[in-house]
């Protein structure tokens, strides 16, 4: 399939009080691009400024959530951030601070930055097949997207410690079981499913709910203070990362199709 390069990265469509985003690049499992950024927290931004949106849902188009970020974008050099706000992180997402509630309707893989966008959401409703996990270390890279520090808040320390070290996937049963995810539904369900969570969300209050996550999530004008220093850290961090050799062996080795050898430099 030809990928459309006019298609918007995500498509938006109201839902009564929710606003349903999808994102928009079936042919490329959903790989983060400029194109998804920039639809992406564009819409978060109007469903924050929309008094009629009181609650997101973000889910794939296809049989993806989201394949983390566009590696053959980031090979080309192009910039994947939103053009215009950059501060918004990873897909226009991870960074991008709203107090309305956001559910990730997670229909397929979500492996990387697929992860991710689901650590960043408030609640996560997955299909059976789902598969979640953070492999950024068999690439000689780190989950910097906010994985690394998020999922040791989400899971148990012991349980998530594993999935870091390792970078192996975790079921969407187990997810359930760990407390990773709210609900497991069958295959092809996942958005009527969390389409009705965010049913039973916006029946309350919703400036009531939108303080209460604010509270909930330590938001302080705008800023989620205790992700602060696990920003600062991720970005110093990562910087090291990326200007090893083991981070260019990684990405090498696996467009070879081999198992890459380690330096630890």
């Amino acid at each position: 399939m030809t990928a459309d390069v006019t298609a918007p990265g995500a498509l938006t469509e109201r839902r009564g009080n929710v606003l349903l985003i999808t994102l928009n690049r079936p042919e490329a499992r959903n790989a983060v691009n400029a194109a998804v950024s920039t639809a992406l927290g564009d819409a978060l931004h109007e469903a924050q400024h929309d008094p009629e949106v009181r609650a997101v849902v973000v889910t794939g188009a296809g049989q993806s959530f989201c394949a983390g970020a566009d590696l053959k974008a980031i090979s080309r050099r192009e910039n994947i951030y939103h053009p215009e706000h950059a501060e918004w992180g990873f897909a226009g997402y991870v960074q991008h601070v709203i107090d309305k509630p956001t559910i990730a309707a997670v229909n397929g893989t979500a492996l990387g930055g697929g992860t991710e966008l689901a650590l960043a959401s408030d609640l996560v409703v997955a299909e059976e097949r789902t598969t979640f996990g953070l492999p950024e270390v068999k690439r000689g890279l780190i989950a910097a997207a906010g994985g690394v520090f998020r999922i040791v808040d989400q899971l148990p320390r012991k349980v998530a410690m594993e999935l870091i070290f390792t970078g192996e996937p975790m079921s969407a049963a187990d997810a359930l079981r760990w407390g990773l995810v709210n609900q497991v539904v069958p295959d092809g369900t996942v958005v009527d499913a969390a389409l009705a969570l965010a049913q039973r969300i916006t029946v309350n209050a919703p400036l009531a709910v939108w303080a209460s996550k604010r509270v909930a999530a330590g938001i302080d004008d705008g800023v989620v203070t205790g992700d602060e220093a696990g920003w600062t850290r991720t970005m110093r961090e990562m910087g090291a990362v990326l200007r090893s050799a083991d981070a260019k062996e990684g990405p090498r080795a696996f467009a070879e199709k081999r198992e890459p050898v380690w330096q630890a430099r």
